[in-house]
């Protein structure tokens, strides 16, 4: 069956509720309104107002109250509304949850939903991409899916995981992109890339919303008789290197992509695992396409010039092909 992103992401929540009863969601607004992007609308009706909670506006205590029932059993969700305020719970995530394995040997199995990205005019305090923050810290895994499929078995594989999972997902995808969701049970296993395009000439190492730029761009591209290969990492913790590094090796060129702003993105990272580790491959620079050091421009003119697209990566995508 065709599904939206959003609804693969509905479904994933719905059979992973039906499947286990120490499955809940919280956070705010998800019940009665059914979520401020409808992701969770009908499943307090399906479910109850105990599996399905209705919080006060306190990150810190959404993500505090599902730690607490992690550490009890529990397999909550946590729905944080936009990415941005995952702030407010940064230290509970990063210093309780992330190290708990580490520290006692004990199992943290929470999810962390977080709406993320630009592209829907929100302005800097609704448009963040906070991945790189999270990625930094041992112990956590982190997810950012950029199709349905992904989208609804990923989300399966990080509920019954049992580390604390941080689940990013693309406000400009809920509705914008579909594809076929199996009718029977599955996962996508977490730390596993993906090669969403073949192609012989550039590797394009991307992520989310900038796997389905890469594949605009791509189209773009062939014309001209350059053909880019594009890696979507699917789990950005831990980071699926063997992938990444086959298909440099195999186009001896990579563009590192990301919608989250330059400095400090886990762009540099994988550049440099790609320098370190099949620099005897590459035939020219590693190349790096993200946006801008600034806030996300609120002004719809000023978002679009910030953003990373299609034209920006033909462009880099073509001098890399004349290196």
């Amino acid at each position: 069956m065709q599904a939206t992103y959003l609804e693969a992401i509905r479904q994933g929540l719905q059979e992973e509720m039906e499947r286990d009863p120490s499955v809940f969601l919280l956070g705010e607004d998800i019940g009665v309104y059914g979520g401020a992007f409808k992701v969770t609308a009908g499943l307090l009706d399906r479910f109850g107002p105990e599996r399905v909670v209705d919080t006060p506006i306190s990150e810190s205590a959404i993500v505090g109250a599902a730690i607490g029932a992690s550490y009890a059993g529990m397999r909550p969700v946590a729905e944080i509304q936009f990415a941005d305020f995952i702030t407010c719970g940064f230290d509970q995530i990063v210093n309780f949850a992330a190290k708990c394995r580490y520290r006692w040997g004990a199992p943290a199995p929470l999810v962390v939903r977080a709406p993320s990205g630009g592209g829907i005019h929100g302005g800097p305090f609704h448009s963040q991409n906070p991945e790189a923050w999270f990625v930094h810290t041992p112990g956590l895994k982190v997810v950012q899916p950029a199709t349905a499929y992904d989208a609804k078995g990923l989300l399966k594989a990080a509920i019954r995981d049992n580390d604390p999972v941080i689940f990013f997902e693309h406000k400009a995808l809920y509705r914008k992109v579909k594809g076929e969701i199996p009718a029977g049970d599955y996962t996508v296993p977490l730390g596993k890339a993906k090669v969403f395009r073949e192609g012989r000439d550039i590797s394009v190492i991307t992520y989310g919303a900038m796997v389905h730029v890469a594949d605009e761009a791509a189209d773009i591209l062939a014309k001209d008789g350059i053909s880019l290969e594009i890696v979507d990492l699917r789990t950005l913790l831990p980071i699926d290197e063997e992938t990444i590094l086959a298909s440099v090796k195999k186009t001896s060129k990579a563009i590192v992509l990301h919608e989250a702003t330059l400095t400090g993105g886990i762009g540099g990272e994988i550049s440099a695992r790609i320098t370190e580790k099949a620099f005897e491959w590459l035939d020219g620079p590693v190349v790096r396409l993200a946006a801008p050091d600034t806030p996300v421009p609120y002004s719809p003119t000023l978002e679009e010039a910030f953003l990373p697209n299609a034209m920006k990566l033909v462009e880099k995508a073509r001098a890399l092909a004349r290196y």
